[in-house]
């Protein structure tokens, strides 16, 4: 009677008994390793091209310590979790490619990302940025970069040496203005300053000639740049919602824009929910020809 009564304590308190063998193949492979005393390495994926590691919604307020010792890892994926800082150590993980820390609730990154010399992909949307490090520009390898959804109002001048860097996210924030150092990032041909606090894009915009995407929604923008004619090879540009009254007489110049675009995965101009004054309403809806054929006879007259 004794063993049995106490058989049932096992299975109740979650003890190694009977109830948890049966019961083993409902943990997660991260907590079976754990509990058995494994090498946690043996929880590393190890595709064709990299070594990933991920430990995705754990509801994990500190990531744990044993991470900073897989050096080998390559791709990190800490994601959707309840992180409110990322220690120091993180700087040991040297052949980090991608790292995914999105929906957290970090207010910064340590100076130590610094040593990450091969990072690629930096995913940290949706947390609770504040600032970034100066030292986020020594990763000179540096692709992408998502910073959306979080508090910023200004980033590190020294970003400007990211020359590397391709697509560069910094919508849903509290920009007042476009960020100096963006201007220097001559490789970009993705960016995304949408839900902002934007009035104006400087003229420097022109700097980045190999822009393909530009993206500037839901802000207080007064003036539809002659500048923003020059980036020639623009293939989706959306200025939706906005207080834009007036549209450039050069826009015709923006050749690859190749409609006017109503659905926002739609490469083309996205124009629409401004403030326009006649006739430039009625012009719109008769395409995007229509309105480039108005605005140059106007340029010529």
């Amino acid at each position: 009677m004794g063993a049995r009564q106490s058989g049932a304590r096992c299975k109740d308190k979650g003890l190694p008994g009977r109830g948890v063998l049966r019961g083993r193949q409902k943990f997660s492979p991260w907590d079976d390793a754990l509990l058995s005393g494994r090498d946690l390495r043996c929880l590393l994926k190890r595709g064709l091209r990299h070594v990933s590691f991920s430990l995705v919604t754990k509801g994990m307020t500190d990531a744990p310590d044993f991470l900073w010792s897989l050096s080998e890892v390559q791709k990190l994926n800490l994601s959707h979790n309840q992180l409110r800082a990322l220690p120091p150590e993180v700087g040991k993980l040297t052949r980090l490619v991608v790292l995914n820390l999105c929906g957290n609730r970090l207010k910064t990154l340590p100076r130590e990302v610094s040593l990450l010399q091969s990072l690629k992909v930096l995913f940290v949307h949706m947390n609770c940025l504040t600032e970034l490090p100066a030292e986020l520009s020594a990763c000179r390898n540096l692709e992408v970069l998502s910073l959306s959804h979080n508090f910023l109002s200004q980033l590190p001048a020294s970003l400007a040496d990211l020359s590397r860097l391709r697509k560069l996210n910094l919508s849903h924030n509290r920009f007042a203005h476009i960020p100096v150092c963006v201007f220097s990032l001559r490789e970009l041909d993705f960016l995304h300053v949408g839900s902002n606090r934007l009035e104006n894009i400087a003229e420097s915009i022109q700097c980045l000639a190999s822009l393909q995407i530009f993206i500037a929604e839901s802000n207080n923008i007064h003036t539809f740049p002659r500048s923003l004619c020059l980036l020639t090879g623009l293939e989706l540009l959306n200025l939706n919602n906005n207080d834009i009254q007036t549209l450039p007489e050069e826009l015709y110049l923006l050749c690859r824009l190749s409609r006017i675009a109503w659905n926002p995965m739609d490469k083309g101009l996205h124009i629409s929910h401004n403030p326009l004054s006649k006739p430039l309403p009625e012009l719109l809806e008769g395409g995007l020809e229509m309105l480039f054929s108005y605005l140059k006879d106007k340029k010529h007259t």
